[in-house]
């Protein structure tokens, strides 16, 4: 059972003010709320932020109490192995009721710099949690049965208005997901239980209704396993969540449970907290984090690169090249690339030629290689790197994720093909080539990496 984590809360308005909050960000007027200077830093639009809420994604996240800086959330992500976010931004049972950083600009600039955002709601709790309510304004699920505990049902409703104006607030508006957190509870305990379920149909019915996707998180044994026994047993009697978020600290990364069956939620429903609070630190920055791992919607999906129409770039190993000895298929390759960077402009034929060689001896030198007829192993890592130094990570795709897949290949760092999506096996090439020249071993791509790559090494 996974303990109470800190959160934080939005001011209070009156409930006119939040029906109005609802669709002001979708107008272009969010309520200003204290903000960190943005220093003309860009900002994601609505519709990008929703389709990164968390869109199609599978990779690392981290959840934590108060919304870090936005300098600590800059480091994060040159640094860490992490691309979404959990944010608290709704519910009068959270912890943490004050959030120095939260507003809809800090939202818009993570979105703006890659980051996926988990937004969470902690309202009311099971009847028979323990640690709840925590405040004098707070309270818990009404147990009554009475109408088929229609009581929960109306608390989930309501709940799930509040919840959705709070994330229109901060610029968080249909589209997204938000994820309702229920703390785990005694199962066994059936007023408990049904209130809970009951309740939280009624959310997910409401939260849906208002143009979300109804996301819910909770422990593996109690309310996941709640929801599972409904899905299966009770079907079609209980509005169920589109996501899931299992609480399970077992340490594995990915989304499986022993409690309830692999069907569920299958393919792209579900994320895992698979290490509870613990302290991390990248790029000297350190936070009180909670793990995840997350695979939901489509996953994260290669995109065309539209680079050399009509010839192969990717392999698994990139031969050394000499006047005599050379395979055509990377020879291809090799008068592609040069072309890009300039130092060629005949045809991608195949033929390692004067032409070729001389091309490859201008691009040896502008690199400040010495120019040489045969184009080596670190020739091929630095040419195959060439470009931006864009930080990349579990779950990035794009042509950058080509570049990095080609380029580990020809390092000797990995053997895999080059998908254009940074997957695991990606992941533990950047690994072992971190290693091997003794960087930071993170599994990141960072600009020292890049740095490193194309210096040929």
């Amino acid at each position: 059972m996974r303990r109470p984590r800190p959160i934080r809360t939005l001011a209070r308005t009156a409930t006119a003010a939040l029906a109005l909050l609802v669709v002001a960000p979708l107008l272009g007027t969010a309520p200003a709320a204290a903000e960190e200077p943005t220093q003309a830093r860009a900002l994601a639009s609505q519709r990008q932020i929703a389709l990164a809420t968390p869109g199609d994604f599978t990779g690392y996240g981290f959840d934590q109490c108060v919304a870090p800086s936005q300098s600590a959330m800059d480091t994060w992500w040159k640094k860490s192995p992490f691309t979404a976010v959990g944010i608290y931004i709704s519910g009068d049972s959270r912890a943490c009721r004050a959030q120095p950083h939260l507003s809809p600009t800090w939202v818009a600039a993570q979105v703006a710099r890659g980051w996926r955002l988990l937004p969470i709601a902690l309202g009311p709790q099971a009847s028979c949690q323990p640690r709840f309510p925590r405040y004098k304004d707070d309270f818990r699920i009404s147990p009554a049965p009475a109408g088929g505990y229609a009581a929960a049902a109306a608390q989930g409703a309501a709940e799930a208005d509040k919840n959705a104006a709070d994330a229109a607030a901060y610029g968080i508006g249909p589209g997204s997901t938000l994820w309702y957190d229920l703390e785990g509870f005694d199962l066994a305990n059936t007023h408990c239980r049904e209130s809970a379920l009951v309740f939280t149909s009624g959310w997910v019915t409401r939260i849906k209704a208002l143009g979300y996707v109804a996301g819910f998180y909770s422990s593996a044994s109690s309310g996941i396993k709640m929801l599972d026994d409904a899905r299966t047993q009770r079907p079609g009697q209980y509005a169920l969540p589109d996501r899931i978020w299992i609480a399970r600290w077992d340490g594995a990364a990915n989304t499986s449970t022993t409690y309830i069956p692999e069907d569920g939620w299958r393919p792209g429903g579900r994320m895992k907290q698979y290490r509870g609070g613990h302290d991390e630190t990248w790029g000297g920055v350190t936070i009180n984090i909670d793990s995840n791992f997350i695979d939901l919607g489509a996953g994260s999906q290669p995109r065309p690169e539209g680079r050399c129409p009509g010839t192969r770039l990717g392999y698994w190993k990139y031969p050394a090249l000499s006047p005599g000895k050379a395979k055509p298929t990377r020879v291809k390759v090799l008068q592609c690339l040069l072309t890009e960077r300039g130092t060629y402009s005949g045809p991608v034929d195949g033929s390692y030629d004067a032409a070729t060689v001389a091309a490859a001896r201008a691009w040896q030198a502008s690199r400040r290689f010495a120019p040489s007829d045969t184009f080596t192993q670190r020739h091929w890592t630095a040419l195959l790197a060439a470009g931006s130094r864009t930080t990349l990570k579990r779950g990035s795709t794009g042509e950058s994720v080509h570049r990095l897949q080609r380029a580990l290949n020809a390092a000797g760092a990995g053997r895999f093909r080059a998908t254009g999506v940074f997957d695991a096996k990606t992941e533990a090439a950047v690994r072992t080539y971190q290693s091997r020249l003794r960087i930071g071993v993170s599994g990141v791509a960072t600009r020292q990496t890049w740095n490193k790559l194309q210096q040929g090494r």
